[in-house]
């Protein structure tokens, strides 16, 4: 099929604005030890519970169904952002990243139904385990390991107020020279009961 029918897409939760602001004051502060970092726009920052890459226009119906469905069994999951790290590692590192705290095993679970519904039509499983995280910048140079560790360190007890993970979103990202451009395709609202969640 032709890359012309075809659309770069994920699968996310979106942040609150007061989130937002407490990950881009982290941005700030990380931003004056002056290291080489490409930092992700506040407003693209997401918590990813999928990345598809290239899906086809007419798979979008599928996809849905599957969203619909594993949001059918999980309430609102509450979370905070929590700490900062690294991916893969502090001597290669390549995603500045900051970690979650709270309902973390429920949004595992979250994440490995509808990764289970997805292989079902047609996506393959995630080959890494999967770790909950908020990408807040990415590097394309070599960084000094133990001023990146110091970094991480300091910022190793911050920690956002709660919130609620209540919907997932099918977005649609288009990659520009300026940076991505992210489109809403579909969402659908956690509304399970939450005495069942724990049991997935």
């Amino acid at each position: 099929m032709s890359k012309l029918n075809k659309i770069r897409a994920f699968i996310c939760f979106k942040l609150p604005k007061r989130l937002i602001s407490s990950i881009c004051r982290i941005q700030e502060s990380v931003k004056q030890y002056e290291l080489k970092i490409r930092w992700v726009r506040p407003e693209n920052i997401h918590l990813t519970i999928k990345f598809l890459g290239d899906i086809s226009w007419s798979d979008i119906d599928d996809i849905g169904m599957a969203i619909k469905e594993t949001a059918a069994d999980f309430a609102p999951l509450l979370l905070s952002a929590q700490g900062l790290g690294v991916f893969p590692n502090l001597k290669r590192p390549r995603v500045i990243w900051i970690g979650l705290s709270g309902q973390v095993e429920e949004f595992i679970g979250l994440q490995r139904m509808l990764d289970k519904k997805l292989r079902l039509i047609g996506f393959p499983k995630e080959k890494r385990p999967f770790k909950g995280h908020l990408t807040i910048g990415r590097v394309k140079w070599r960084l000094d390991a133990r001023q990146l560790s110091d970094i991480i360190n300091r910022f190793n007890k911050f920690e956002t107020k709660q919130f609620f993970g209540d919907r997932i979103f099918l977005m649609q990202s288009e990659l520009k020279p300026s940076g991505p451009i992210y489109t809403k395709l579909m969402s659908e609202s956690l509304v399970g009961d939450s005495s069942s969640c724990g049991n997935l």
